[in-house]
């Protein structure tokens, strides 16, 4: 294999927001390298999902997030706020956030969940200062002013989701290996 198909099949990453911009309860769509996926913030933990659901490709991210409900008799519904369920609004399949299972052909329907890490703002800047970001230098400088970072971004990898993980604010991740250079397009 050389090493440019290597290169490719490693895990990027890549900032997409500050993590105020997504506050609990909200999620942000975003574009990354040609592939739509949303961020949700629930309850502080962020969570990526690929914004296609695998039942027939609805947008799976605009969807509604809902709890899991249970009826063990006829009028006793019990109400688990501990399971997230993302609808696909074409269809109504759910999908668990955490680790995209499907609960309506859970043997062959699975989202894509993607890992979303919250790292502070001085790391990501330290990145792009040391050249982990994967940029080959020009032949140009423009003036610089210096600029004090203090506020922590979210930053999405697009590597697999490991099932039931997440993070919340001020567990700030280490800084990647590599990180390789994409267009991030943000949508509200």
């Amino acid at each position: 294999m050389n090493e440019a198909v290597a290169s490719v099949k490693k895990p990027q990453k890549f900032v997409v927001a500050r993590a105020e911009e997504i506050p609990p309860g909200s999620r942000l769509i975003v574009d990354v390298g040609g592939r739509e996926v949303g961020i949700f913030n629930i309850k502080g933990s962020y969570y990526g999902m690929l914004n296609r659901c695998p039942h027939v490709g609805g947008p799976l991210c605009q969807g509604q997030l809902v709890n899991s409900v249970t009826a063990t008799v006829p009028g006793h519904i019990t109400l688990d706020d501990s399971q997230d369920l993302l609808t696909c609004p074409w269809h109504n399949w759910e999908f668990d956030i955490k680790t995209g299972q499907s609960y309506w052909d859970p043997k062959h329907m699975r989202a894509r969940p993607f890992a979303v890490n919250v790292e502070a703002g001085t790391d990501v800047a330290d990145q792009v200062d040391g050249g982990s970001v994967g940029r080959i230098k020009g032949p140009y400088q423009a003036e610089t002013i210096e600029v004090s970072v203090e506020s922590d971004y979210v930053v999405l990898s697009m590597r697999p989701q490991r099932p039931g993980t997440a993070v919340k604010p001020g567990a700030c991740a280490p800084p990647p290996t590599e990180t390789t250079e994409m267009k991030v397009e943000v949508r509200p």
